[in-house]
């Protein structure tokens, strides 16, 4: 049943997309997830095959021996002191089967077996670990290379753009993870550093790798690279609370050109709008700075950045809200502002009781930020 309700959930990622999502692993678009798809056949096939064994074992022994001779009568012991005698039955004339006490080659047999098929797991699965987790490099230029710390949070992702292609980059966004894919034979790696901000969380992306948990105190990482572009969705696959089920992620892996115009976009400041000046003076005035940052803005100071909330500085440019469960449109988003404790219970985003008027203000202005 959880897989269902996980499967379901991690479904919810293609709103406002025209196709359902894959999530299957048995359709890996990295080398890294096809290196765990050829894992998993592995022990399915070994493991389906001792199944198959012990089954056929098991029905031939209850067909070979399913019936036999009808008990003889029960002959009192005249002397408890003294044993009964021991008699040999024919072969076939008694209810129980031949007793076997002690047989080398088959406990040799039963210990070597067993011994062999977990010394095979054991190579196979250190080699798709060193396969999947290559030693991560420093980044230098002309590396190709994207590298982003990821930062759990209940209950959203926090991407942080440290370095591409050996340039640092330095800008935050929320929820959307945008990579390069490889072309002309070139390989395009994205080596994830995985933090949490406060309870254990796992990073799973079925298509692109598997899954690495994000540990309060512990920074682990994740590597994976693809030459498909596309939407990949993926879950948080770590119960982190009450809205776990509703942590989702969503992967744009895009061509270069256009992944580099992404960059480009999202290190600018928010564009400052004229027709909305008011509409942002009343956004500034309200708690929500607290939390959220826009970058460019007089709020925007170094005592600020403490990124307790998603950076909204191009918030219009995200599809989704809420970790990847509502669409980014100008109902949702109003409805978010209003009450977001309506959509996702427990979150840290309180209801403010903004009036209409402060709320058609705030909404306008966050429409601006693209």
């Amino acid at each position: 049943m959880s897989g269902v309700i996980l499967m379901r959930s991690m479904l919810l990622l293609a709103v406002g997309e025209s196709a359902r999502q894959n999530v299957s692993i048995f359709d890996p678009a990295s080398p890294q997830a096809e290196s765990i798809r050829n894992l998993g056949i592995l022990v399915l096939a070994i493991t389906g095959g001792i199944f198959l064994v012990v089954e056929g074992i098991l029905f031939y022994t209850m067909f070979r021996f399913r019936r036999g001779a009808p008990p003889g009568p029960l002959v009192p012991n005249p002397d408890p002191k003294v044993p009964p005698p021991v008699t040999v039955e024919p072969a076939g004339t008694s209810p129980e089967p031949p007793q076997v006490y002690g047989s080398k080659p088959i406990e040799i047999a039963w210990t070597a077996a067993p011994t062999l098929v977990v010394l095979i797991l054991l190579l196979v699965i250190t080699r798709t670990l060193w396969e999947i987790a290559p030693d991560r490099p420093e980044p230098h230029e002309g590396d190709n290379a994207l590298f982003v710390t990821v930062i759990g949070r209940q209950w959203w992702w926090e991407y942080r753009y440290d370095h591409y292609n050996g340039r640092p980059l330095g800008f935050t966004t929320a929820n959307e993870l945008h990579i390069p894919v490889g072309r002309d034979g070139k390989d395009y790696p994205v080596y994830l550093t995985l933090q949490s901000a406060d309870v254990c969380h796992s990073f799973w992306v079925p298509r692109l790798a598997g899954k690495t948990d994000l540990i309060p105190g512990r920074t682990n990482h994740m590597t994976f690279h693809t030459a498909t572009a596309g939407l990949y969705v993926g879950q948080c696959a770590e119960y982190c609370g009450t809205q776990h089920a509703k942590m989702l992620l969503r992967v744009n892996a895009q061509p270069s050109e256009e992944f580099e115009s992404w960059l480009r976009h999202e290190e600018q400041p928010a564009t400052d709008v004229e027709t909305v000046r008011e509409d942002k003076h009343v956004f500034l005035k309200q708690s929500c700075v607290n939390c959220h940052l826009v970058r460019g803005t007089e709020k925007d100071t170094p005592a600020r950045r403490r990124e307790y909330a998603p950076d909204l500085t191009h918030l219009m440019s995200r599809k989704t809200l809420a970790s990847g469960i509502i669409v980014n449109d100008v109902k949702t988003l109003r409805d978010w502002v209003r009450d977001p404790q309506n959509i996702k219970a427990g979150c840290l985003m309180p209801a403010f009781g903004l009036s209409d008027r402060e709320l058609d203000s705030v909404v306008r202005y966050l429409l601006t930020l693209r």
